[in-house]
């Protein structure tokens, strides 16, 4: 359930949130929240089994180039040694999570009783500032990458961390996977992607 940007750190689990029904993130935000409350009536009245999982900014090989995602966006505009485009000053921060991580976080809560449900939340609750993730994308490719920032989107979080209190509680999970670790798996995958579209006159 996402929570109204103006807070700094993500809700919890138990957390009812606000949500501004006007705002320029408000599809997003109310899809989110009218997803889950389809899921549980559904439980309720047909009595289907659920598992509902709330995902924070998970990245890794085989992201869509051109998906908009700071990740896939910084490490594409490096290795083409383009200028990074930063949104804001870059200090507003996010948590990564690596894909296969979050793969094992949904086969852990797949594995629980009918009767845990969820809400909860998958991510990593190691943040990074946006800026720093660009400097580490440029470091680890060696790109002659510049910065160019732009506005900040309207309603654009300042800062997101996961509280995976409850995800360490019932599932047993939390991510291993190191920011660094990751990018270089990324970095190896969208590098073998752009030399294969160049070779095909992409």
């Amino acid at each position: 359930m996402p929570g109204n940007p103006q807070y700094r750190h993500h809700p919890r689990i138990d957390w009812c949130g606000h949500v501004k029904p006007t705002g320029f993130r408000s599809c997003y935000d109310e899809g989110r929240r009218c997803a889950e409350i389809l899921f549980f009536d559904y439980r309720q009245q047909h009595n289907l089994r659920i598992k509902v999982a709330r995902i924070f900014n998970t990245y890794g090989p085989h992201m869509h180039p051109n998906d908009g995602r700071v990740v896939s966006n910084f490490i594409v505009q490096a290795l083409k040694n383009e200028p990074i485009t930063i949104y804001g000053d870059g200090s507003q921060s996010r948590p990564f999570c690596y894909v296969d991580d979050l793969i094992e976080a949904f086969a852990r809560i797949m594995d629980t009783a009918d009767d845990f449900t969820g809400p909860v939340n998958m991510g990593n609750p190691n943040e990074f500032t946006i800026k720093k993730l660009a400097e580490k994308i440029i470091d680890l490719t060696g790109s002659r990458s510049t910065f160019i920032n732009k506005p900040l989107p309207k309603d654009d979080p300042i800062q997101r961390q996961p509280d995976i209190s409850l995800a360490r509680e019932k599932l047993g999970w939390a991510p291993n996977v190191e920011l660094e670790e990751g990018l270089l798996k990324a970095i190896e995958y969208f590098d073998a992607y752009l030399k294969g579209c160049r070779s095909n006159g992409q």
